[in-house]
C-alpha cells in the first residue's frame, strides 16, 4: 500500500501517518507539508519518504506525482487531503482576502493535488481519497465564515467526486472534525469545563476516523460522533442554530491553526 498524507508535520496528519503505520507496517507513506525538519524526523521514525512543499505553489501537485513515480512506480492507494488552516475574522474585517487565502489552501490545494494524482489512484484501484472537512463545512459560525466557506466547498466537491469515481474503484470519504485538541488549537477554554469537554476530541481519534473513511470505505465520519447531529439540527431548526452560533462555543473557534498545513 502506498499512501500520501498532506499536512503531515503535526496534528491530525502526523497522527494519521503513525496510525496507518501501526495498522499496516508494510505501508509506504509519503508525508507532505512545509516544515522539512519535522517531516524528516517523522519520516525517519516511520521509514517513510517526504515532500517538503507549500501546496499553494503552482508546481506542488506535479512534484508529488513525480515523487510517487520515482519512488513507488506511480502506485497510489490512499490520498489523505488533510492540509488546512484557519484565521478568524468577521467578513467586514477580513474581506475577500481572508476568504481567498482559505479557499487556496483548504479547497483549491486539495482539488489540484487530487487532479494530479487521480490517474494514479485509478490505476491502483481499489483505492481511496479522504478529504478532511469540518463540522464548520456543514454548519457555519460567526467569525469563521471564510473557513466555513472553504470547507463547504470541499464537502460539496467531495460528494460529487464520490459519485463520479465510484465506477472507477476510487472511494471518496469525508472526515468532519468538530474541535480537535492540537498544537494549533489547545482548546483549553472548552476542555476545562465539563459542560463543553465533550465537544473536543483528539488527533488520534481523527486519525482513526480517516482510516475508517479510507481503508474501510466509510462515506462520512464525524469526530466526535455527536457532531453528526449538527447538520440535522441545521436542516430542522435553522433559526435556532443561527441564534446559538453567536454563543460561547462559536467564540471558541480557533484564531489560527496553520500547523495542519505546515
Amino acid at each position: 500500500m502506498v499512501a500520501v498524507i498532506t499536512g503531515a508535520s503535526s496534528g491530525i496528519g502526523a497522527a494519521t501517518a503513525r496510525a496507518l503505520k501501526r495498522e499496516h507496517p508494510e505501508a509506504a507513506i509519503v508525508l507532505v507539508a512545509r516544515r522539512e525538519p519535522r517531516l524528516r524526523e517523522l519520516a525517519t521514525a516511520l521509514g517513510a519518504t517526504y515532500v517538503a512543499v507549500d501546496l499553494v505553489d503552482d508546481d506542488a501537485p506535479a512534484r508529488l506525482r513525480a515523487h510517487l513515480e520515482e519512488h513507488h512506480g506511480g502506485a497510489l492507494h490512499l490520498l489523505v487531503n488533510n492540509a488546512g488552516t484557519s484565521w478568524r475574522a468577521p467578513f467586514a474585517e477580513g474581506g475577500f482576502d481572508n476568504v481567498d487565502r482559505h479557499m487556496q489552501i483548504n479547497f483549491s490545494a486539495s482539488v489540484r493535488v487530487t487532479e494530479a494524482l487521480l490517474p494514479l489512484l485509478r490505476a491502483s484501484a481499489p483505492s481511496a481519497v479522504v478529504n478532511v472537512g469540518s463540522v464548520a463545512g456543514r454548519v457555519a459560525r460567526g467569525g469563521a465564515g471564510s473557513y466555513s466557506a472553504s470547507k463547504f466547498a470541499l464537502i460539496g466537491w467531495s460528494d460529487a467526486l464520490y459519485q463520479e469515481e465510484k465506477p472507477n474503484g476510487v472511494h471518496v470519504g469525508l472526515v468532519n472534525p468538530g474541535f480537535i485538541e492540537t498544537e494549533g488549537f489547545p482548546a483549553a477554554e472548552l476542555t476545562s469545563k465539563r459542560a463543553t469537554r465533550w465537544l473536543v476530541s483528539t488527533d488520534e481519534k481523527a486519525a482513526r476516523a480517516i482510516l475508517d473513511a479510507g481503508l474501510r470505505r466509510k462515506a462520512e465520519v464525524y469526530v466526535p460522533r455527536a457532531w453528526r447531529l449538527m447538520p440535522v439540527l441545521r436542516t430542522l431548526t435553522p433559526g435556532l442554530l443561527r441564534r446559538a452560533g453567536g454563543g460561547k462555543v462559536a467564540q471558541a473557534t480557533v484564531t489560527k491553526t496553520g500547523q495542519d498545513r505546515e
